[in-house]
């Protein structure tokens, strides 16, 4: 079965720490008078490992028998303080004085001996890495939940351990290390002094399991029950029968001898078809490798075992023998026809049952598809929204997309529980191929072919009725979404901001070799170095070597290409400074590859500014630019502003259209704000969905709205980009903050594209804003969809990482931020000058007096300077000129005929004038 899946992060401070210590200790006696868990392997079937399924032995040290009816071994990982998910049964057994009770969890592979034969058997994956977990024997079969001291203060808590680096243990700490392929936690003498960390030590696995002596309780055990299926259901979360020995019949709709799953799913026979009235499930997913090796689909089945939540899903787990075949014949199983978006509790009553999807969907999420061969859904006809891209933070209308997105989401899976990047990373993987495409935001449709809806893996999923191989027979249609270029977007020059995923021409090997630290690596199928890890003191970023640098590169220079832009911001490009060499010096190599592509010297670099911040990012902001079309004015300028010393510093840089005048002149700012992923005190996660370090971001952004003014005057232009990786979606604060202060989010006015992906949502990170300025100039905006909604497999860091090769020198998965691009008339229209005319085109007659011209030079308006109105040589009023046009409100202008005159002081471009107007 594939590891659990979590991103949880461990946490604590001086203060919780002593919080925890000083918590009630749990009901585990020191003086041996109860049960303990005396061992515990947990790494079975993994390679060279000594047994093949993990297990939990029972201890107990008393001098009396110790019922355990309606007990249960319970599991967490290592950092959850929600219920344990983890629930086994312990059945009609009790434990003989100085003997075992022998309780079996999952493989992970297929490595080991067999354990004798377990007095308890389940499915349960007990983590054996480095994280650890926590394991809890319990008066109950209830989860336990809740943070360290709530768990140790529970009165149905008997025994505890924590292991590995969880934060729910006994004492002064978790059992640290001691569990490996061939070695168990284990007791001392049964020893319990409520400290994990002294009671248990390594020691070789010695499984002891107590049999039929340890069956009942002094009391004649009691035949399995009777249930249908819905019964076993019920029509809750979780099953009203978790812990009874059941018997059932229903039919095979599906089977997993291979894959992990290891049980069929079984519906009663006859159900199925219309789900309108439904309130329990009629189908339930049966446990036993051998059952699923021993049926095929179709079969009439009686089975009997034990009712489990295992993860959420309701099952039983069959022992050897705990099924037959039934001679009479079974009425066929109907797929039922469902629509999405559908609520948790109108899933829960379809849980194990055929299903046949009906509507539109849309790509959402490939993120897993490469390695556990799963696909994210959206019902209807876009993807799902990243809710802080559609809707302001933490308000109603955020919530009700979060919610949204849930009734929408539906995954449809492989029917297995491999990663074709690790334990079958020589199988070919399913979905993906070399000539498909597999995009986000791409349209589906079902293939007629039932699936079972179920949950696994903290999702519900639907698995196709036998594993899912790499021939294309799959449920699913998915369409073509790639566009061989942007949009065009017009205008005489285009700008485009493209992060180009830590592109760093000091490779990993290079680092090494120079003798400036230490690296590891992530590394293909065979074990060849592709990508650095982590590099010990200020190391690259990218590809591990030459080798890995080159399939980097091509991609990127193919994706610049093909964006058909004039100037481009970079970001995550190497500052190469950080390695004692010339700043610009990994700009240069991508510039020449990119000439080297072109066959000419169609680009260049902008270069580095003189002034430089003492301290920078490893990672930095550039510019490239055609030469043919642009051309910097003056050089570059760095903002050293302290509100980006947790980012990347802000480059500003004027250019100019080639053949251009100063009026045509423009500012580019290029920024890499702070990520999400970290952030304490004012930047802690706030849970408003703007993740961590929100509070630097929009100090960010008000420090970028001053600099650009700065740099705005500096070139006396009102004409001013800012692009690049603001870190934010679209309607979060720092984007506010920037468009508060009158910038456009260009690409959003243009397209409804986004730029990146993160959790199966779609939302842009990435952005072009204009001033006013700039925005009446814009004529056409893009985002060209190549690297966010492809297979991270495409990437060249997952190259060779599946037997199926998926990667090209396309441009296509060159980053994981998608380029945005944004054309505008820079250069202004030549006008032919004439001489200044002064025309009056209005004028009204006392009391209210006032007096309209126009001012043009041929075919150019006046833009500024005064036009002054005088009764003889007396001022009686003036008013500044825009766009050839005055309107002046007159004083002292009695009844009668007036000679006013009329003087223009002039612009930059029209000469001073003067004329007479006679009034009436």
């Amino acid at each position: 079965m594939r590891a659990r899946r979590s991103t949880a992060a461990l946490a604590a401070g001086a203060a919780l720490v002593a919080g925890l210590l000083a918590a009630a200790p749990s009901q585990a006696a020191p003086d041996g008078d109860d049960l303990v868990i005396g061992e515990a392997y947990l790494n079975g079937g993994s390679s060279g490992a000594t047994y093949l399924n993990k297990f939990v032995e029972i201890q107990n040290p008393t001098d009396r028998p110790i019922d355990v009816s309606g007990w249960s071994v319970q599991y967490r990982s290592y950092s959850s303080t929600a219920a344990f998910t983890g629930v086994v049964p312990l059945g009609d057994h009790h434990v003989e004085p100085g003997g075992t009770l022998l309780v079996s969890g999952n493989s992970n592979a297929a490595n080991g001996q067999a354990l004798p034969t377990p007095d308890v058997t389940s499915s349960i994956a007990f983590s054996g890495n480095a994280n650890g977990g926590t394991l809890a024997l319990v008066r109950s079969t209830t989860a336990l939940s809740g943070d360290r001291a709530t768990v140790l203060a529970s009165d149905a808590l008997v025994d505890l351990v924590g292991y590995g680096a969880s934060a729910t243990y006994e004492g002064a700490g978790p059992a640290a290390s001691g569990y490996s392929v061939t070695s168990s936690l284990q007791r001392s003498a049964s020893r319990d002094t409520d400290d994990n960390a002294a009671d248990l030590r390594g020691g070789t696995p010695t499984p002891q399991a107590c049999g039929t002596a340890c069956d009942g309780a002094g009391t004649p055990v009691e035949p399995p029950a009777a249930a249908t299926i819905a019964e076993i259901q019920g029509t809750g979360t979780a099953s009203p029968l978790v812990g009874r020995s059941v018997t059932t019949t229903g039919v095979v709709t599906a089977a997993s001898p291979t894959g992990g799953f290891d049980g069929v799913s079984l519906p009663t026979e006859g159900t199925g078809g219309d789900a309108a009235a439904r309130t329990a499930s009629d189908g339930v997913f049966v446990h036993s490798a051998a059952l699923a090796g021993d049926v095929r689909v179709g079969d009439h089945l009686k089975v009997t075992g034990t009712v489990e939540e295992s993860f959420g899903l309701t099952q039983l787990d069959v022992a050897a023998g705990g099924w037959t075949r039934l001679d009479t014949a079974a009425q066929a199983v109907k797929p039922t026809e469902v629509t999405f978006p559908m609520d948790d509790a109108r899933r829960e009553a379809l849980e194990g049952m055929l299903v046949a999807p009906q509507g539109r969907f849309t790509l959402t999420d490939n993120f897993g598809t490469n390695t556990f061969g799963e696909i994210g859904l959206a019902s209807g006809d876009t993807g799902l929204p990243q809710p802080t891209d559609v809707a302001r933070p933490g308000t109603d209308e955020y919530r009700a997309v979060v919610a949204e997105n849930a009734r929408r989401l539906v995954t449809v899976d492989d029917g297995a529980g491999v990663n074709y990047t690790a334990g079958a990373k020589n199988t070919p993987v399913p979905w993906l191929r070399p000539d498909n495409e597999v995009r986000t935001g791409a349209p589906v449709t079902f293939d007629g072919d039932p699936l079972v809806l179920d949950y696994r893996f903290s999702k519900w999923r639907l698995q196709p009725t036998q594993q899912l191989t790499a021939d294309g027979d799959e449920p699913i249609t998915i369409g073509s979404t790639r566009q061989a270029a942007p949009k065009d977007v017009g205008g005489d020059v285009k700008i485009a901001s493209f992060n180009v995923l830590n592109y760093f021409t000091l490779t990993g090997e290079a680092y090494e070799r120079s003798g400036l630290g230490t690296c590891t690596y992530y590394t293909d199928r065979n074990g060849n170095r592709v990508t650095v890890n982590r590099c010990s003191g200020t190391g690259p970023r990218g590809a591990a070597d030459d080798a890995n640098l080159q399939r980097q590169q091509a991609k990127i220079v193919n994706a610049i290409d093909g964006l058909g832009a004039d100037v481009v911001s970079l970001e995550e490009i190497e500052n190469s400074a950080a390695f004692g060499m010339d700043r610009d010096t990994a700009l240069r190599t991508l510039v020449a590859a990119l000439n080297e592509k072109a066959g000419r010297e169609e680009w260049a670099a902008v270069a580095s500014p003189s002034r430089v911040p003492a301290q920078e990012d490893v990672i930095r902001t550039a510019f490239i630019h055609k030469v043919g079309v642009v051309e910097p004015v003056g050089e570059s300028v760095i903002d050293d502003d302290p509100a980006f010393d947790n980012a990347r510093d802000p480059l500003a840089q004027e250019f100019r259209p080639v053949g251009g005048k100063a009026a045509d002149d423009f500012v580019v700012v290029v920024n890499h704000f702070k990520s999400k992923g970290s952030g304490d005190g004012e930047d802690a996660d706030t849970g408003d969905g703007q993740g961590a370090s929100n509070a630097s971001r929009v100090k960010q952004a008000q420090a970028l709205v001053t600099f650009a003014d700065e740099q705005k005057q500096a070139a006396g232009t009102d004409t001013v980009f800012l692009t690049g990786d603001f870190n934010s979606y679209s309607k979060e604060d720092p984007v506010t903050v920037l468009e508060d202060a009158g910038y456009v989010n260009v690409p959003a006015r243009y397209t409804d594209k986004t730029t990146y992906q993160f959790g199966g949502l779609l939302g842009s990170l990435d952005h072009v804003f204009a001033s006013p300025a700039a925005a009446a100039k814009v004529t056409g905006a893009d985002v060209w969809d190549i690297n966010a909604d492809e297979s991270l497999a495409r990437e060249y860091s997952r190259y060779d990482n599946n037997v199926t090769r998926l990667y090209d020198t396309g441009p296509y998965r060159a980053s994981d931020h998608d380029p945005a691009v944004v054309g505008f008339t820079a250069k202004a229209k030549d006008s032919q000058v004439g001489p200044t005319r002064i025309a009056v085109t209005g004028y009204t007659a006392p009391p209210r007096v006032t007096l309209t011209a126009t001012v043009t030079g041929g075919d150019v308006k006046a833009d500024g300077g005064l036009l002054v109105v005088l009764d003889g040589w007396r001022p009686v009023g003036a008013a500044t000129v825009r766009d050839g046009q005055a309107t002046v409100r007159l004083a002292g202008v009695g009844k009668g005929r007036r000679v006013l005159t009329l003087a223009y002081t002039g612009d930059r471009r029209l000469r001073p004038a003067v004329t007479l107007y006679r009034t009436r």
